[in-house]
């Protein structure tokens, strides 16, 4: 008999990997061919990552930039597609390399299929990625 897990519950489980910078783990949830995408994303950053080694390579040294602490106002929407959720949030903590305030508002639209992510469309702030540029030198993005 196999488990399935609910979108929602999976995400949950998700932001929790990554609080405990359990990024091996948070890519264990992913679909071997998933897509990641940034349509805000500023000029020179990815775009698009196809497949789980392009974003465990985008995502492989996060803890070492920055150090979450929390995840706030978590939303979950649910949508017409039982598959699909719609996520605010605000993420919290510090830059690693400054010691600066982290806090950035976040809203993902995920599709979960088989119990793994297969799409995340992440919708994050550029203006306050750019701010911050500056923190992330030698950082994948």
């Amino acid at each position: 008999m196999s488990v399935s897990i609910s979108p929602a519950d999976l995400y949950r489980h998700s932001l929790r990997l990554l609080l405990d910078k359990d990024i091996p783990g948070w890519l264990g949830l992913w679909a071997e061919d998933g897509v990641m995408e940034f349509p805000f994303a500023p000029h020179g950053w990815p775009e698009r990552l196809e497949g789980k080694e392009a974003i465990a390579a985008y995502m492989r040294h996060y803890p070492d930039h920055i150090d979450l602490h929390d995840f706030r106002d978590l939303r979950i929407h649910q949508t017409t597609v039982p598959e699909t959720i719609v996520v605010e949030m605000r993420g919290v903590g510090r830059l690693v390399r400054t010691g600066k305030p982290f806090d950035m508002t976040y809203i993902a639209v995920v599709t979960v299929r088989d119990g793994r992510i297969t799409s995340y469309h992440d919708y994050w702030n550029p203006l306050a990625a750019l701010e911050s540029a500056a923190d992330f030198t030698g950082s994948s993005r």
